[in-house]
């Protein structure tokens, strides 16, 4: 047993693999899943730990990604770039920059693994623009056997589909081929707002914007509007020191300072909130996508996320608006909400649906449990469908309802993996 411990980036779960890897190459990742098989052994690999579930335990072989980081071509022309699972997205996004191209959207952090991402189903705001596995275009991966294939949408069709957000249950991806434009700029422009009106003006706020998305701070009627748009330019980024103030000493250094205190003395969290929202100021400015999509987030916290019909979102937020103003909970943390079109990946959170989608947070360390069980209950009873990578209670029997072509993937899934190599805990109660 090595000693070895692998665990999240906020801590909720931990491994201690049998075995640990860190191969250089479909043929590596090939060689050491034929090796886990020969002794037993169930294979899982991690990437940089940003999922908050248990999806990429493993007690077998654990294999980590640090050498597959290449980025094997940029296309301008065809809009395409092909990149190893390993290489951090924010890293992804310099190597696409430097070919004058970029993604389409993008989730708000960029420290995770492309693949990791990917397989999740990590996703970002966008009116027209999905999430990232909807901008994958194909993928090389390592099946049970040990044999390397390459899918997409005219080959191997079905795993495609299933594997796009997979959770590595399909196999062990090692590249992704994914569709790229051309690189632009966003206009972000950020300004406090009313919950109300907010849910008053959702249809205009949605239609009118590329990217929108909001926070809203429990314990107060106030929020924070984020609204990106694609314009020519010209770039007029943050100063240096705007940027240092409102995204690293704001945001992170003060705000973590706020939630230790909220966390020794829970009582404190409605004026806290009601401070915070209020020393809030609208702010704009013009940079490159990739930059304004993403922050940092150093402040470690737990969270649970739900893709909901978006025509329900206006009553799922008032419904939690009264579960918090009327219960003990007590959350320093803002509630996330972003927005997908439909897409066509099987597992994807917004396959077939347009969709809202709702994250609530609570500090690392702070109890969660209840606060999330009784949202939780809000979000199933409208269909919601929880993300793959965040907290939830949801198994098989439950996700069956709400996936239609979930018995689709798992039939690829006994095709290509009859054995479970690639089964874990989460995978075992999520596919059954």
């Amino acid at each position: 047993m090595t000693d070895v411990l692998w665990h999240t980036w906020a801590d909720t779960y931990q491994a201690r693999p049998k075995r640990t890897a860190s191969p250089n190459g479909a043929a590596e990742v090939a060689a050491a899943v034929t090796s886990a098989a020969a002794d037993g052994l169930r294979v899982r690999m991690v990437g940089s730990g940003h999922s908050f579930t248990d999806v990429a335990v493993t007690d077998g072989l654990l294999l980590s990604p640090t050498s597959l980081t290449g980025v094997r071509s940029v296309d301008p022309a065809a809009g395409t770039a092909t990149v190893e699972a390993g290489l951090p997205l924010c890293d992804f996004n310099d190597a696409l920059a430097a070919h004058g191209v970029a993604l389409a959207n993008m989730g708000d952090i960029a420290v995770q693994t492309v693949a990791g991402a990917v397989q999740t189903g990590t996703h970002g705001t966008g009116r027209d623009a999905g999430g990232l596995a909807s901008q994958v275009v194909g993928l090389e991966i390592v099946l049970a056997d040990g044999s390397v294939v390459e899918c997409s949408a005219e080959r191997e069709p079905e795993l495609f589909h299933a594997a796009r957000v997979g959770l590595g249950a399909f196999g062990v991806v090692t590249a992704l081929t994914m569709a790229v434009r051309p690189a632009f700029l966003l206009h972000a422009r950020e300004e406090p707002m009313p919950l109300e009106e907010v849910l008053e003006r959702l249809p205009e706020l949605r239609a009118d914007n590329d990217h929108f998305e909001f926070y809203w701070f429990p314990h107060t009627g106030n929020t924070n509007t984020k609204r990106n748009n694609i314009t020519d330019g010209p770039a007029q980024p943050l100063s240096r020191f705007k940027e240092w103030l409102d995204d690293d000493f704001l945001s992170n250094t003060l705000f973590e300072g706020l939630n230790r205190v909220c966390r020794r003395f829970p009582g404190t969290v409605p004026a806290v909130n009601r401070v915070s929202s209020r020393a809030l100021s609208a702010r704009s400015y013009t940079d490159v996508s990739h930059k304004v999509f993403t922050s940092v987030r150093d402040v470690r916290f737990v969270e649970m996320e739900y893709a909901i019909p978006a025509e329900h979102l206006v009553d799922v937020l008032r419904e939690a608006r009264r579960i918090v103003d009327a219960g003990d909970h007590r959350v320093s943390f803002p509630v996330e909400v972003r927005f997908a079109p439909a897409d066509d990946v099987w597992l994807s959170t917004a396959y077939g649906r347009d969709s809202a989608y709702v994250a609530v947070h609570m500090y690392k360390g702070t109890p969660y449990e209840a606060y999330f069980a009784d949202l939780e209950a809000v979000f199933t009873s409208v269909g919601g469908r929880p993300h793959w990578g965040k907290m939830h209670t949801r198994d098989r029997s439950y996700l069956e309802t709400v996936y239609p072509r979930l018995g689709d993937a798992l039939a690829v899934r006994d095709r290509v993996d009859p054995q479970r190599r690639f089964g874990n805990d989460y995978l075992d109660r999520v596919f059954g």
